[in-house]
């Protein structure tokens, strides 16, 4: 995978870090912007951009919203993931109503997630 910047994306994964949602806000503001993994907001990797990536840990996090639990975001998150894991990247998918009502629970999970990732990368 060319995990260059795609050029035809980039402004687009840069207008989208300008605008994030409440629960990205909430979550990088909160908890990944000073996790001791480093994230990056809204990553290109490859022809997709990702909501948060861990490089060390080869990790993904996406937040969901509604609109992923319809036919059609199924199909394309499904896509997605396909295409990151064939690159050895994890994918982590979490509600957004998730983020809300259970924050704590969140963080321990995706804190989880990256130190599996990482011992599996040792």
């Amino acid at each position: 995978m060319d995990r260059k910047h795609n050029s035809k994306i980039v402004p687009f994964a840069k207008e989208l870090r300008k605008n994030m949602t409440k629960e990205e806000r909430h979550l990088w503001y909160d908890f990944l912007r000073s996790y001791s993994a480093k994230f990056t907001r809204q990553k290109v990797l490859g022809k997709y951009i990702a909501d948060f990536y861990c490089a060390k840990a080869n990790l993904v996090i996406e937040l969901d919203g509604s609109q992923h639990y319809e036919d059609e975001g199924l199909v394309n998150d499904e896509k997605r993931t396909e295409y990151l894991e064939q690159y050895g990247i994890k994918v982590v998918r979490i509600s957004n109503l998730d983020v809300l009502k259970n924050f704590e629970g969140v963080c321990m999970y995706i804190d989880n997630a990256v130190k599996q990732s990482l011992s599996q990368l040792r």
